[in-house]
């Protein structure tokens, strides 16, 4: 039978437990927010890019931008995850779905390249039959995110230059609302040409489209590179921005058990206590009947027999 001390120690550990549960769904939720301004602040930049891009490809007369697609011989994917834990299903949702996705495209295993952004990523992708090729690390905040970026820009680079890879993937989960999230995909390159012709064909705002004088080719270059950085940003910033959802969502199942185990043991030590003191009044009544029964058998004005003989 459990002490009321020990009773106690279970109370307060569960309840210094509930405490730090209840800070990382705050910090959770609060992150959500941060990722989605990120996010949200990335508009008026894809705007402007877009705009550029316009200008170039209304002012070119032939596609001799846009490479003959062709079925992919060496691929290139990137996959977004978490170095921390207490997400739920977040790394196996995006490490299944990028497994799944990868092998589509009847590409070996060997003339693959897997770069995975979190140490739980990488796991989980290579327990499904994948090699990572390249690891990184989760940025911290959104401050830590243009960093990251730029490094796997120069990844990117290695593998287009010097790998021969022209098919480039990402795959991401996309925050939606609240605590809930879906796996995506995004082809980074080549460039969905569709999107270019779409860019193309739209309707300048003004009067007159905007002259430059910088080499088409190396504006075109520049632009998509800017283009490769926004891709890349947002899919930093949902997947961190999922990855808090998840962790959320499990804060507020941790935070439900919790506190329903603290009921239950609330419920114990009460009812311990109320064992302990019923009794300690049944020792009481015992004791006092005792020592009615004794008092019965010995009357007040009865004298103790040393001094009956001096009667």
């Amino acid at each position: 039978m459990q002490t009321l001390e020990s009773f106690k120690k279970r109370i307060k550990s569960t309840q210094d437990l509930l405490s730090v549960v209840k800070t990382m769904k705050a910090l959770a939720a609060v992150s959500i927010r941060q990722y989605q301004r990120a996010v949200e602040s990335l508009a008026e930049y894809t705007k402007s890019v877009e705009l550029g891009l316009q200008v170039v490809l209304q002012k070119e007369k032939e596609p001799s931008f846009f490479p003959r697609p062709r079925p992919p011989a060496r691929l290139g994917g990137i996959v977004f995850g978490s170095d921390q834990g207490l997400c739920g299903q977040f790394n196996v949702q995006v490490a299944n779905f990028a497994a799944e996705e990868l092998e589509t495209f009847g590409v070996k295993h060997e003339n693959m390249l897997i770069l995975t952004v979190g140490e739980r990523a990488k796991d989980y992708i290579e327990g499904a039959g994948l090699k990572v090729t390249e690891l990184l690390s989760v940025p911290g905040s959104t401050a830590g995110i243009t960093p990251m970026v730029q490094e796997i820009i120069m990844i990117l680079d290695e593998w287009i230059f010097n790998e021969k890879i022209e098919h480039i993937y990402l795959f991401y989960n996309k925050y939606l609302s609240g605590a809930s999230f879906v796996a995506h995909s995004l082809r980074l390159l080549p460039v969905d040409k569709t999107w270019l012709d779409e860019l193309k064909s739209r309707t300048w705002d003004s009067r007159t489209i905007p002259m430059f004088t910088m080499d088409r080719d190396k504006l075109f270059s520049s632009l998509i590179r800017e283009y490769l950085f926004i891709s890349l940003f947002q899919a930093f910033a949902e997947s961190l921005a999922s990855e808090n959802a998840s962790r959320l969502a499990s804060m507020q199942n941790a935070e439900k058990n919790i506190e329903e185990r603290l009921e239950e043991i609330y419920a114990s030590f009460h009812r311990q206590r109320q064992m302990i003191i019923t009794e300690e009044l049944l020792d009481i009544v015992a004791g006092y009947e005792v020592l009615q029964k004794k008092k019965k058998k010995e009357p007040e004005d009865a004298l103790p027999a040393k001094y009956r003989s001096l009667e």
